[in-house]
């Protein structure tokens, strides 16, 4: 970063996935366009808002389609750059595909950054694209008051292998890949009190690209299959339960944490945006007695760039554990299960 700027987060009112307008206000905006045409080779659109667009090509391919972008949740313009990235491929792993190709988002204040820090966070974005082995093919740029940056991410996909977050069934098990908490951590960070160790944590589980999903996909057993980003795990969850018409149960002592997390809610460090989301769907959760003062606030922490949570039957999670090993995700866990529906739709107990 360079000295003489002002510092990335403090030139944003919001940063990643927090800056994601509040769930209720989103359907309130989206509630008229359901009733447009729809072709039949539209395989996912925005019925049960699920990651990513699927379009079915031919019998054995079909197109994923996704963009997202975000202000900073970073100083660092690299880091900026590699999260917003990691985070908009993230949907294409999502659906139980593969990314090909990408469209870089730009929106920059010129008089205000130096073409020298809007480098670094096109190039922190490049070199998640490498890694993920996808070009950068195009764009678009615009002057901005605000920085903004991310990607059109496509991706391809066997039709029949297609994973929507709407398939969970009764008795299945569901599997996080990441720990949560990066909200709270961008929020301590913002206020300068987020100690070098945490920066690492964060930036390490926001920078890993969630490239189980493909091979998730290929699992007969799992059902449904979505990330957990800007609304939260509760949001997502709820997001995975009301499209199958059942409950969710989630048992909090199996969540896992990034480090710190608990220390720096305490200290007040929490972003705008869990408040947010929690208004919009509170009524719909069940908090069991007993449960710590923070639960609440993580469940609805924006998740940048979170991991892949998995519906899966029973027998099959000894399966989605290994992949996830075998693609470095250490911390995956078994977090709940899928019900009957009940009257409320995400059930949380200890």
């Amino acid at each position: 970063m360079n000295p003489s700027e002002p510092r990335l987060t403090s030139l944003s009112h919001g940063g990643g996935c927090g800056c994601k307008i509040a769930p209720a206000v989103l359907s309130e905006i989206l509630k008229g366009t359901l009733q447009m045409p729809i072709p039949k080779e539209l395989m996912v659109g925005i019925a049960t808002a699920d990651d990513a667009a699927v379009y079915k090509l031919n019998d054995h391919q079909a197109l994923i389609a996704t963009t997202d972008f975000f202000m900073p949740i970073v100083d660092d313009p690299y880091d900026f750059g590699r999260i917003a990235a990691t985070n908009a491929i993230s949907d294409v792993y999502a659906m139980g595909g593969k990314p090909i190709l990408a469209l870089a988002l730009v929106g920059m204040p010129i008089k205000v950054l130096s073409t020298d820090t809007i480098g670094k966070i096109l190039a922190g974005g490049a070199s998640v694209c490498n890694t993920a082995g996808i070009p950068i093919a195009g764009g678009h740029s615009i002057d901005s008051v605000e920085p903004i940056y991310g990607l059109v991410v496509l991706g391809l996909v066997h039709p029949e292998r297609v994973k929507r977050n709407d398939g969970a069934r009764v008795g299945d098990v569901l599997v996080l890949g990441k720990p949560i908490g990066v909200g709270i951590l961008s929020a301590a960070l913002k206020k300068e009190v987020l100690d070098a160790a945490g920066y690492e944590s964060m930036i390490a589980n926001t920078t890993k690209l969630n490239t189980a999903g493909p091979e998730l996909a290929e699992l007969p057993g799992v059902h449904a299959l979505t990330d957990v980003t800007g609304f939260g795990l509760a949001g997502h969850t709820l997001e995975m339960a009301r499209g199958a018409q059942l409950t969710a149960y989630i048992k909090w002592a199996d969540v896992p944490l990034l480090p710190n997390v608990s220390a720096l809610i305490q200290d007040g460090n929490i972003t705008g945006a869990s408040g947010r989301n929690w208004e919009g769907y509170g009524p719909e959760i069940s908090l069991e007695s007993g449960l710590p003062a923070e639960c609440q606030t993580l469940l609805s922490d924006p998740q940048t760039s979170g991991g892949l949570l998995v519906s899966c039957s029973p027998d099959t999670v000894p399966e989605v554990l290994a992949v996830f090993k075998r693609h470095g995700f250490d911390d995956a866990a078994i977090v709940g299960h899928i019900g009957e529906a009940q009257k409320s739709r995400l059930v949380v107990n200890c």
